[in-house]
């Protein structure tokens, strides 16, 4: 399937018609710094995963051992394969570990298969240039969202704190029914250490689980700001927007997901004067009244926030203070219907009251019986949230009719 692609070929391979026709193109990915290299055979270190969905393009994630050339091949029911790789200011992307192919200019509601493909670099001179084996994953299957969708239903999971094996136990929890993508809305990990963490407490669960076919969202938590690698998080995932804080619609939900920070004051010991949160959260709550004063904000029949640290119901913390102080008025103005967070380990359902006018929804802890998943659906006339903690139990539940 791998074809030499010449100028001309490149050129109509990237024009808007051919791409629409062919499912795929080629496009912009980085390398991401890689700490150290691996010597001998190329391996995976991760399955692919799914990163920002939208109704005609995917991103395509997966990682190996050494530094590669890297593909994905796609294609609809019924139509021949294309490779897709991803291309910076003129030079294919290569010789990376990270790998991030966005393929673009595809057809909603459709279903693509795919598969990923890494070409091992031996040898890399000026004017040599060797290769070494190919891999080649499974093939793994995913649909484009539904453009102008009537409807939408998501699955949410908050600190699990390096309990891989919570991915399952709680995606198990939802059966068979469908979801469009998963939203991690915070402290996955306790802190950040390394690479190998990232892959064996989320990346290969949650690829396990549903990744390799259902794109998940992640917001941070105030302790994947912790730690050597946490400034480094970032060059695995990609959130819409390509933003730790981003809004979207989907079906009749405008969503809105802000990076709460840490929980303590920038000046704690802790930190040993390397944080600036207050500005970041001051920075997000002039983009907030931006979002919330949008016009897709206000035709959206629905209007849902996301955000790790809950600014009430989780104690007097320096964090939950300022989040209340900078966005709990905005939210108030502008009217959201629902806000769900985590961060306390302790799940529940508060209702509307003095300070929040609308109902701030809070997931569970790591701990085993205190473990939750939500699943959020709305259509054009009711949005409900249902949690249901890793007993099978419901929890709590949530209902907003227009």
């Amino acid at each position: 399937m791998e074809n030499k692609v010449n100028r001309r070929n490149f050129i109509q391979l990237v024009s808007a018609s051919t791409i629409l026709a062919a499912t795929g193109s080629p496009l912009v990915s980085f390398a991401s710094k890689s700490e150290k290299v691996e010597t001998g055979k190329i391996t995976f270190l991760s399955k692919p995963y799914l990163q920002n969905p939208e109704p005609t393009a995917i991103s395509v994630f997966w990682l190996t051992n050494r530094p590669c050339y890297s593909w994905v091949e796609i294609s609809a029911v019924n139509e021949s394969p294309i490779k897709v790789h991803s291309t910076t200011n003129g030079l294919v992307d290569a010789n990376n570990r990270i790998h991030k192919i966005i393929i673009e200019n595809l057809r909603p509601s459709t279903a693509y298969t795919y598969k990923v493909f890494s070409k091992d670099i031996i040898l890399y001179e000026p004017y040599k240039l060797v290769y070494g084996d190919v891999i080649e994953s499974d093939t793994y299957h995913f649909t484009t969202w539904e453009k102008d969708a009537d409807s939408v239903s998501l699955l949410i999971l908050n600190d699990i704190h390096d309990h891989p094996e919570s991915f399952p136990l709680l995606m198990q929890l939802n059966g068979d029914q469908p979801y469009d993508f998963v939203f991690l809305n915070g402290d996955m990990f306790d802190f950040q250490k390394d690479e190998n963490q990232l892959i064996e407490h989320l990346l290969q669960p949650c690829a396990e689980a549903f990744s390799t076919g259902k794109p998940f969202l992640f917001v941070r938590g105030n302790h994947e700001t912790r730690g050597i690698f946490s400034r480094n998080l970032a060059d695995y995932f990609e959130n819409i927007n390509k933003s730790n804080y981003f809004s979207f619609t989907q079906g009749p939900v405008y969503f809105i997901a802000l990076d709460t920070g840490e929980d303590k004051e920038d000046s704690d010991r802790e930190y040993g004067g390397l944080s600036d949160f207050d500005g970041y959260r001051e920075e997000q709550a002039i983009w907030l009244e931006q979002q919330l004063k949008s016009q897709a904000f206000k035709k959206a029949k629905f209007k849902v926030v996301l955000m790790h640290i809950p600014h009430y119901h989780s104690g007097e913390w320096h964090g939950t203070v300022h989040c209340r102080k900078l966005f709990g008025p905005l939210f108030n103005k502008h009217k959201i219907d629902m806000l769900i967070s985590g961060h306390t380990h302790v799940y529940g359902v508060h209702k509307p009251q003095e300070g929040h006018n609308f109902p701030i929804i809070i997931g569970g802890g790591p701990n085993p019986s205190g473990r939750t998943i939500m699943r959020l659906t709305a259509n054009q006339k009711t949005m409900n949230l249902v949690m249901t903690r890793d007993t099978g139990e419901v929890v709590g539940k949530y209902t907003v009719s227009k």
